[in-house]
């Protein structure tokens, strides 16, 4: 059996259910080590503009420890955040196999890659880098480089969370025998299955929301924020409109909070349509339902690391309409087939796109449930059972 270390910022409801995963494989002997535990609570998330409180377990079914450190634990900017106290300290107590580091925007990541270089412990990354969205300063893109060179020089394995992340990683001269697939991948049995339970109830939703059920449903869920553009989802359904006076055929639900809100509603509330409707925050076990509920997934997103929303609505079998700007988008939206990818802020694209997924949503949500198979947890164990291999 291996051991593992795993560093990473806080409990994250999205990494859960793959730690247990980790933790009952015989192989790995897993201990994963918290920054902070500010999403165990209540917390203001910025982005949401609102109190957050996760309603799924995010620290059972595997062995953990909280940090010793000095600083804000919930990492305001980037010099107000925590540093360790304890990394070699709990290093050299436990004797690890391997240290994994999940990014390298804190400081105690940093800490964590420098403690296990200094141990003589192997280091595996896994980042959400792509490229997509690189510095075009030239200073800081010099700046960038002496850095990214000098970190990854220390890094025994590279975990790839898709096409873009890997592309990165080779941009930096990594060879190909340090990549290893570990996609990235939610839930897909869960959010299945509660699809499924949800598709009992979907009448009886729409009752509730005043829906007609024989018109389709666009759904975008995430913060109304800049970065994600909502405002352009907004335009292009107006373009759906046959005359620009009557309602477009399907509605348009968006789903959470965030400082555009009340912008989009003032402007939705111009069209005199009732077909716009903004539904708040809706808390992770409440998003399955919601997927279900919708035929077309819009992420009009100017910059998306990844996009684990497209992960979780590919499994409830839907069309998905996505940017090119999303990182998530080689890997699972193929186009013409599950979706259509299109040029960020091209809002006559984007509503090409809703037509065309509109028009082809049985089809396309099959293909997407099809597709999220080959993009699971499973791949991930495999991935880093590769990896740490490599590294004995």
């Amino acid at each position: 059996m291996l051991s593992l270390a795993y560093f990473v910022s806080h409990p994250i409801q999205y990494q859960a259910p793959l730690l247990r995963l980790i933790a009952a494989d015989p192989e790995i002997d897993l201990k994963v080590f918290f920054y902070s535990d500010f999403s165990l609570k209540a917390y203001k998330d910025t982005g949401f503009g609102r109190l957050i409180e996760w309603d799924v377990p995010l620290t059972e079914g595997y062995n953990y420890h909280f940090l010793d450190c000095w600083g804000n634990k919930q990492r305001q900017s980037w010099l107000q955040q925590p540093i360790a106290k304890d990394i070699v300290s709990q290093l050299k107590k436990e004797k690890f196999d391997a240290v994994w580091v999940h990014g390298w925007s804190w400081f105690c990541s940093i800490q964590a890659i420098l403690a296990a270089n200094q141990l003589g412990i192997p280091v595996l990354l896994r980042g959400e880098s792509n490229g997509i969205s690189e510095a075009t300063n030239s200073v800081k893109k010099r700046v960038k480089k002496v850095f990214v060179d000098w970190l990854f020089e220390k890094i025994a394995g590279f975990l790839c969370i898709g096409t873009y992340n890997r592309q990165f990683y080779q941009s930096y001269g990594v060879e190909e025998k340090r990549l290893f697939c570990v996609p990235y991948a939610v839930d897909n049995d869960y959010f299945q299955k509660q699809a499924l339970l949800a598709h009992t109830n979907r009448e009886e939703l729409r009752r509730s929301l005043g829906l007609d059920p024989t018109r389709p449903i666009i759904l975008y869920a995430a913060k109304l924020i800049e970065v994600k553009r909502p405002q352009d989802l907004l335009s292009a359904y107006r373009l759906l409109s046959c005359d620009g006076v009557q309602e477009p055929e399907p509605y348009l639900l968006f789903v959470g909070d965030g400082v555009l809100r009340p912008t989009l509603e003032a402007q939705a509330k111009e069209t005199g349509w009732q077909s716009i409707r903004f539904l708040g925050f809706r808390n992770q076990s409440e998003m399955p339902a919601m997927y279900d509920l919708c035929d077309v997934f819009v992420l009009p997103s100017s910059f998306e690391p990844w996009g684990l929303a497209v992960n979780e609505v590919m499994n409830a079998g839907r069309a998905v309409v996505v940017t090119d700007q999303v990182g998530c988008a080689p890997d699972l939206v193929i186009q013409g087939q599950n979706g259509q990818i299109y040029p960020v802020g091209n809002v006559a694209a984007l509503a090409e796109a809703i037509r065309w997924a509109i028009a082809n949503r049985a089809s396309a949500g099959d293909i997407s449930l099809k597709q999220i198979q080959k993009w699971s947890y499973q791949e991930d164990l495999q991935g880093l059972k590769q990896a740490l291999n490599y590294c004995r």
